[in-house]
């Protein structure tokens, strides 16, 4: 019986080896799905984040939603005056364009992701895109929020409705 335990106590301390049961170090993830990481490829150093990167809350979390100057309707008056394409180009789907607006009402970090009418992901025109693109980022209405008294990093979306390469709606 002295044999039995024996050998149970050696197969409980071997199955314990660290070394052998150790886990490759892992990729670190962001904090939340939809964050946006600083991509010096691709992004303006000179935006800065106002209360870390770890602080940044979603649209949603006051519960204003869009804050713009002017409400959504000022936001398609710009894109009604500016929105054109030098040929059409026949493409249909969504485009949203996801960006942080910091503690002084600046915008940066401009991610795209476009989608077909089945919700798959699909990659539109550069022309549309860069249009899109061009002037989401020259908004300059984005109101400061502020949460418990202090002025917050926030996220922000804009949707377009693309319908043969016409803007048709802008959500949310």
């Amino acid at each position: 019986m002295k044999i039995l335990y024996l050998i149970l106590i050696m197969l409980i301390l071997n199955s314990c080896n660290t070394e052998s049961t150790k886990v490759p170090e892992q990729k670190k993830y962001l904090r939340w799905v939809g964050d946006i990481a600083y991509d010096a490829s691709i992004d303006k150093s000179d935006f800065s984040i106002c209360n870390g990167e770890d602080k940044i809350v979603q649209y949603f979390n006051d519960g204003n939603g869009l804050e713009y100057e002017g409400e959504k309707i000022a936001i398609e008056k710009v894109f009604a005056k500016e929105y054109r394409l030098e040929k059409p180009i026949q493409e249909t789907g969504l485009i949203r364009i996801r960006f942080i607006v910091n503690c002084q009402g600046e915008s940066g970090r401009f991610r795209v992701l476009g989608m077909n009418s089945l919700y798959e992901e699909k990659n539109f025109a550069p022309l549309i895109v860069n249009e899109l693109l061009r002037i989401t980022k020259s908004l300059k209405g984005w109101k400061i929020k502020s949460m418990q008294n202090q002025t917050i990093d926030y996220y922000q979306y804009l949707i377009f409705k693309m319908e043969n390469g016409k803007l048709i709606e802008i959500l949310p």
